[in-house]
């Protein structure tokens, strides 16, 4: 039934019920199970600190089995893995109202440093992380090399993929969305979610904690520090703005957004100023690496129009013929909304670093999905906001933006592509250069209608939906050096991963070029 806004209001104001004030603190609780069954995590280091996370959850897949009070929660950061050398320590609160999660912002830590870190309740201690700081501003940092990942099914595949990343030689890891699914679908499951698809706060909080209770995925978080955004399945599959698939009433909606946004927040290492108010949460961020490369991190979700031409009666994702769709160009469509389009444009602008990646959630490039003559487009990406990718890949022409590179996940596929503002145009200049990386386990497109589309998208050097895995980049002053890493079988939790290629950009040369 349709929600009033009243009934939205009052809906809303109950995730925030827990903060009442007066809340007792336990300083000394005692536990039955290990509360640190989620792992650790840290994330967006700057040059003096890192955010550090942790969730107090000794029944995990069960609300966290943790009382209604705040717990007192103890951290330290040391410079060496045995905690001889502490160089921090504090104290955070863990407050039922966010699920008992800790994210503890450390500072007067020196920079390029790695660092470890752990945790105290109780009688309790957190396994060990390690994590790392980032170059002084400005400075003339030699090299970063860094992973991004997606899109990760845990019904349809075991994580070898992060247990093989977790080994890597790597500053950072970026994740594209899509961390958890709020559905069951795709076939030859390997294991199964415990419960049905998530509507309310605990509900969300629960398949948080049955995807985090993965060894391999916990490894990779406690191993480097992260960036995040999020995707669709965050919330609900082809979500945009206030608007689900299912065309719910909008209050309805952001209802469920709000705790779907919560639970986000609750789980991931995030500084506290991106937590959520209500159905709102900003999760854009710049992340500078010395002088070498800025990293913008934006969220293609929250403020897009809705996707034009939907199916009768539906909301979501169409695939729709370009001159059978004349919505699809309106000048006002956007895919990041107006006040986030100005501040990438700022940060990009004001950008001195040599390498400007743009962190984004899906495929950008223009794909003709419909060989010979017309263009037919999948309006849940970057094809159904022409508008949007013109104004933003002319500006990166327009400034002369330094080398900028965009990756992207959400279409299960491996995808290199050169972008240009004007993809009819075969004679027009290429601005930038496009990275999609394929899944950590999600099912993909047939490889064969990919080869289908090939003659009709010279842009896009490769397109391969036959291997799940993560995607590493290297860069220094001269080079980007991008290798698409593969596991070789998502049924086998110990499976081993290789390269399946590389490709390099060069300093002033939009364009990969493929060297393996």
């Amino acid at each position: 039934m349709p929600l009033s806004r009243r009934d939205f209001l009052l809906g809303t104001a109950g995730l925030a019920a827990a903060a009442a004030p007066g809340l007792r603190l336990l300083a000394q609780p005692r536990f039955t199970r290990d509360p640190f069954s989620l792992g650790v995590a840290s994330g967006y280091a700057a040059p003096d600190g890192v955010v550090l996370w942790t969730r107090l959850a000794p029944e995990p897949h069960s609300g966290g089995g943790m009382p209604r009070a705040a717990v007192e929660v103890g951290w330290e950061v040391a410079a060496d893995e045995a905690f001889h050398r502490i160089v921090r320590r504090g104290k955070a609160a863990a407050a039922p109202r966010w699920a008992h999660s800790v994210h503890a912002e450390v500072t007067g830590l020196e920079p390029d440093r790695r660092y470890f870190y752990r945790f105290h309740a109780g009688t309790a201690t957190s396994p060990v992380g390690r994590t790392r700081t980032a170059p002084p501003s400005g400075s003339a940092a030699g090299r970063l090399r860094f992973a991004f990942a997606s899109c990760q099914h845990f019904e349809q595949g075991y994580y070898a993929a992060y247990r093989s990343m977790a080994r890597e030689d790597l500053d950072l890891v970026i994740h594209l969305g899509d961390y958890i699914y709020e559905s069951s679908w795709g076939r030859n499951h390997v294991r199964k979610h415990d419960a049905g698809e998530p509507i309310t706060l605990e509900e969300y909080r629960n398949r948080y904690a049955l995807y985090k209770s993965d060894a391999d995925l916990q490894a990779a978080h406690a191993a480097f520090p992260w960036l995040v955004t999020w995707d669709d399945h965050e919330v609900r599959n082809d979500y945009a703005n206030d608007r689900s698939q299912d065309r719910e009433p909008p209050f309805l909606f952001l209802l469920r957004r709000a705790a779907a946004y919560q639970a986000y927040y609750e789980h991931m290492p995030l500084p506290r100023r991106m937590q959520p108010k209500g159905p709102d949460m900003r999760i854009t961020a710049r992340w500078d690496y010395g002088a070498l490369a800025r990293v913008h991190v934006v969220d293609d979700r929250q403020y897009r129009s809705h996707q034009a031409c939907p199916r009768p009666g539906r909301g979501g994702s169409n695939v729709v013929s370009a001159d059978d769709c004349p919505d699809l160009r309106l000048a006002d469509r956007t895919m990041l909304g107006a006040e986030q389009e100005r501040w990438l444009f700022e940060g990009l602008a004001g950008s001195g670093a040599r390498w400007n990646v743009i962190a984004q959630q899906t495929l950008m490039a223009q794909v003709d999905r419909t060989p010979g003559e017309g263009l037919s487009v999948w309006t849940d990406g970057w094809d159904g906001y022409p508008r949007s990718r013109e104004r933003l890949l002319g500006y990166l022409a327009e400034k002369r933006v330094a080398n900028p590179l965009v990756i992207g996940g959400d279409v299960h596929m491996s995808v290199i592509a050169d972008l240009k503002a004007d993809f009819d145009d075969p004679k027009a200049p290429v601005v930038a250069t496009e990275f999609t990386g394929t899944s950590i386990t999600s099912q993909g497109l047939s490889q064969k209608i990919l080869e289908s589309w090939r003659a009709d998208n010279p842009h896009v050097k490769l397109a391969d939906s036959t291997h799940r895995g993560y995607t590493t980049i290297d860069l220094s002053a001269k080079t980007c050096v991008t290798r698409l890493r593969a596991v070789k079988s998502v049924a086998d939790p110990e499976s081993p991963v290789s390269t399946l290629s590389a490709w390099a950009v060069e300093d002033g040369r939009p364009g990969a070029q493929r060297i393996a």
